[in-house]
């Protein structure tokens, strides 16, 4: 397209893997997820793109180059006679990067004028953010099920079972740090949680309720309990999770 002189970009990074981020362009059941029901694209060269906004205000648009993986672009406008861009008026570009916590996210959105380039900024705040959370939320939909091995590995007495419980939900080099820890990596933490097995025989831990998440960090409440299933202590944790869904570090709160 010619003759878009102002621009507004954005970048964030989203907690997910770059090829997950991706197929929210080219599935139309991902894309729905993120603009709203009715919401479709056709993830090729010339499909068609159709954002429905929950005030069932309609924009459009076509695809005008797609590289799998690494960037989608295309036109953007509204049905609606009286907005200011109509339908190919403007030039959305999204740009995708790995990045050390998943994926590098980068937009650049081409209009004909200043005033709409500044009436499209908040709303690109508000929409990437969304985005953000919808691709980490399905990233992290087991969530629930790592944190509770997690806190199996706390209480299991078999030192080589508790280590394939940590290799399971948690990365390798996992940050743990509360009042009585301050450690990072799967042999400092095994360590770690047999001697806390020696001081504290037959207390456990469990998740206490569903996790709270928000863009691949998570707030986990639980519980300690006694041999007998009296009570030992409780607090929260936040956890930060890799892309690939394993905790990556927890701070504990008592």
């Amino acid at each position: 397209m010619t003759d878009l002189p102002h621009s507004l970009s954005r970048s964030l990074v989203i907690h997910a893997p770059r090829a997950l981020v991706f197929r929210y362009f080219t599935d139309s059941a991902r894309f729905a997820r993120w603009w709203g029901a009715g919401s479709t694209i056709d993830g090729r060269v010339q499909g068609e793109v159709k954002i429905v906004y929950p005030n069932k205000v309609v924009a459009r648009g076509l695809v005008t180059r797609l590289e799998p993986d690494r960037l989608v672009a295309f036109t953007y406008g509204y049905e609606d006679p009286q907005k200011a861009v109509r339908v190919g008026g403007s030039l959305v570009t999204i740009e995708l990067a790995d990045h050390a916590d998943g994926t590098l996210l980068q937009l650049r959105h081409d209009l004909p004028t200043a005033a709409q380039r500044d009436h499209h900024a908040p709303g690109w705040r508000f929409q990437l953010a969304l985005f953000a959370n919808v691709v980490a939320d399905e990233r992290n939909g087991k969530l629930a099920d790592v944190v509770d091995a997690w806190f199996r590995a706390w209480s299991e007495p078999d030192t080589a079972v508790r280590a394939r419980l940590l290799a399971d939900c948690a990365a390798h080099d996992v940050a743990m740090h509360d009042k009585w820890c301050c450690l990072t990596g799967h042999d400092d933490l095994l360590q770690h949680i047999t001697i806390c097995l020696q001081v504290a025989p037959g207390v456990t831990m469990q998740r206490a309720g569903e996790p709270r998440h928000c863009q691949g960090t998570a707030l986990v409440d639980w519980t300690a309990t006694d041999a007998k299933g009296g009570p030992r202590g409780k607090g929260t944790n936040v956890v930060r999770l890799d892309a690939h869904g394993r905790i990556a570090s927890v701070v504990g709160f008592w």
